[in-house]
């Protein structure tokens, strides 16, 4: 199966998401809007009234006929198919919990820099910027790690992962999104992962997996920016 992804071709943002999914099972897909007209081509297919349940916005997925949309339904869809999930309902249904844990986490670091509107550039909602931003890294980074560090600390002997004993996309995720908050925040992440070291030693595994560090040193990896959902502004990072 040939897959086409399709969002904002300059921000990594929720899409990446479903990116490290697919470089980490070699899928065969293509990056829509990264394409010569990509842009174009994308916006012609969310407008078109062929498609009967039209997504609200990027990302969303091409697989044959069908389009899917909102990041972790395109990885429920996908996981199966590329082996990165246990077969079983409840380890699907485990998973799917666990990464619409992390759909909420992106949010909140997202509303870290845009607190009051996404509509609102940065510097006209500063100072609410700087009130969500430390209690987003003295009280919600600690309460997320923590959750995921004593999942990993609680499972059945001999995982190292997060859903079974093998490599899901929710180990791929928690990746994604330890890297940005990193990136957002180095002091603070510096200080709080000590403190959930299984969280950042999962971390360490996916980071390199064969498949995915070859994507990740590659130029198909878009660099973190100032336009995505994880943004460093130091005046944030306390």
């Amino acid at each position: 199966m040939r897959y086409e992804l399709y969002y904002w071709p300059s921000i990594q943002g929720r899409g990446e998401f479903v990116r490290l999914a697919l470089e980490d099972a070699g899928a065969d897909y293509t990056d829509i809007a990264r394409k010569p007209k990509g842009m174009a081509a994308m916006m012609r297919l969310m407008e078109s009234r062929a498609i009967g349940q039209p997504p609200f916005a990027p990302p969303f997925l091409k697989s044959g006929k069908l389009v899917i949309a909102q990041t972790a339904n395109i990885l429920l869809y996908l996981a199966p198919r590329l082996d990165l999930v246990p077969m079983n309902e409840a380890g699907r249904v485990w998973a799917h919990q666990l990464q619409l844990t992390i759909a909420d986490w992106v949010v909140e670091a997202h509303d870290t820099h845009h607190p009051i509107s996404s509509g609102l550039y940065y510097d006209e909602q500063k100072a609410a910027a700087k009130r969500r931003a430390a209690d987003f890294t003295a009280n919600r980074i600690p309460k997320y790690l923590g959750y995921f560090d004593q999942i990993l600390k609680r499972n059945v002997k001999g995982s190292e992962f997060l859903v079974g004993r093998n490599v899901s996309y929710v180990d791929l995720s928690l990746f994604q999104i330890i890297e940005g908050l990193r990136y957002a925040f180095p002091r603070a992440m510096a200080r709080l992962e000590p403190k959930h070291p299984r969280a950042t030693a999962l971390r360490d595994r996916v980071a390199v997996r064969p498949q995915l560090a070859a994507y990740l040193s590659s130029e198909r990896r878009i660099p973190f920016n100032q336009e995505g959902i994880f943004r460093h502004y130091p005046e944030l990072d306390g």
